[in-house]
C-alpha cells in the first residue's frame, strides 16, 4: 500500500538537505515555489527496568538512527504537549502554524510541520461487533465510553465498528458527546473480518496528520477477511501507526489469534492485551490511556539511504550511558517509491 504525496512550500524548507525544489511561473504571474520532502513520524514510550515511564526527556536525550544513519530530528513532543521544532544548533523553538494540507503517514510532508498537527493523538477506536461478541457487547461499549470520556481533551477520536463489513460509526472529532452517540448507534452483526477492517482504519489513519493510533476491540477470530494479518501489520508498521489490541478471548484457547494480535502490536510499537471480564478491559484502556499520556513523538527528514527495503529505526538515549533505560518503539519502515 503506497502512502500519500504531497506538496509544501518551500520558504520553510530550504535549510533541509536534500529537500528537491521546483519554480513554476506563468507569464506575468509571480513565481511559486513547491517541494516534495517526506517526514519519517515516530512515537516511542521510554521506561526503566521496572517498567516506570521516563518523562522529561528533552531532544538532546535521544539520538535517531536509521540503518545506522544518524538523522537529524525535526520536531520533539512529550506527551499531549505542543510539538517545538528542532533547529540546527538544537535549540527548539514553538511551531508556527501554517494553512493545513492533506494526508499523513508514517511518512508525513513539510506543511505538516504546523503547530496543530502535532497537539494530541488521533485516536481511531476498532470495536468489534461480530456475532463473536454477542455476549460482551454491552460491557464492551461502556468500556469503550468510559475510555473516551477519560482522554486527554487535545486527543481526537473515531469509532468503527466492523463485523462483516466496516462501519464508520463516528468519525474524528474532539466532540466526546458526538463520539459516543455513534458508539452506542453500533448494533451486533454477523461474521468478523477484522483484517479487513483494520486495513481500511488504518487507510484512513495515514490520512491525518501528526500522531495517531488504532486500538482494537475483539473477540479474536476473523472469518471472513480477504488480507493476511501480516500484510496488514506490514502497513500499519510503514505507515508509523501502533496498533494497540485489547481481547475478550482467553490468550490460550485461541492461540492463533493471541499470536497474531502480539505480533502485530510488537511491531508497530504498541501493545496487545487480554482481558475478558469488563474490569480487566477497563484496566486495559487505563493502560492505553497512560502509555499515550506518556510518550514522545519525533520526526525527522531522512538522510539519503540506498536502501530501498525494510528500514531499521533505533533509539538511543545518549544521557543514559549505562542502558539502563527501554524504549519501545516500531523497529522500521519501508520507504515509499522515490525516496
Amino acid at each position: 500500500m503506497k502512502s500519500l504525496r504531497r506538496l509544501g512550500a518551500v520558504a520553510t524548507l530550504l535549510a533541509i538537505p536534500g529537500a528537491s525544489v521546483r519554480m513554476s511561473a506563468q507569464e506575468g504571474e509571480r513565481p511559486v515555489f513547491r517541494v516534495k520532502v517526506d517526514m519519517v513520524v515516530l512515537a516511542f514510550n521510554v521506561t526503566d527496568n521496572k517498567g516506570r515511564y521516563i518523562n522529561g526527556l528533552k531532544p538532546s536525550d535521544f539520538r535517531i538512527l536509521e540503518d545506522g544513519i544518524v538523522q537529524k530530528i525535526a520536531t520533539f513532543a512529550e506527551g499531549n504537549r505542543p510539538a517545538v521544532q528542532v533547529l540546527e544548533d538544537g535549540t527548539t523553538r514553538p511551531l508556527i502554524a501554517t494553512t493545513p494540507e492533506s494526508g499523513g503517514a508514517g511518512t508525513a510532508s513539510a506543511a505538516e510541520l504546523r503547530s496543530d498537527a502535532f497537539i494530541g493523538t488521533n485516536v481511531f477506536v476498532l470495536f468489534d461487533t461480530s456475532n463473536y461478541m454477542y455476549r460482551g457487547f454491552v460491557y464492551a461499549s461502556d468500556a469503550i465510553a468510559d475510555f473516551i470520556r477519560g482522554l486527554d481533551r487535545a486527543d481526537s477520536v473515531a469509532v468503527y465498528t466492523f463485523s462483516r463489513n466496516l462501519n464508520r460509526a463516528s468519525p474524528l472529532s474532539r466532540d466526546r458527546n458526538d463520539v459516543i452517540t455513534g458508539l452506542r448507534s453500533a448494533v451486533a452483526g454477523d461474521d468478523a473480518a477484522l483484517y479487513n477492517a483494520l486495513l481500511l482504519t488504518l487507510r484512513d489513519a495515514s490520512k491525518v496528520p501528526g500522531r495517531k493510533v488504532v486500538i482494537v476491540f475483539s473477540n479474536g477470530p476473523d472469518n471472513a477477511s480477504m488480507v493476511a494479518p501480516d500484510d496488514v501489520r506490514a502497513v500499519a508498521e510503514d505507515e508509523g501507526i501502533p496498533i494497540y489490541v485489547i481481547s475478550t478471548a482467553d490468550a490460550t484457547k485461541d492461540v492463533t489469534s493471541s499470536a497474531v494480535f502480539r505480533r502485530i502490536s510488537t511491531r508497530t510499537g504498541g501493545k496487545t492485551y487480554f482481558a475478558k471480564t469488563w474490569q480487566k478491559q477497563v484496566e486495559a484502556f487505563e493502560s492505553i490511556r497512560e502509555d499515550l499520556g506518556n510518550s514522545y513523538t519525533i520526526t525527522y527528514y531522512p538522510a539519503q539511504n540506498p536502501n530501498e527495503g525494510f528500514r531499521k529505526i533505533a533509539v538511543e538515549i545518549v544521557s543514559d550511558p549505562g542502558k539502563k533505560l527501554r524504549v519501545r518503539a516500531r523497529p522500521g519502515y519501508r520507504p515509499r517509491a522515490g525516496f
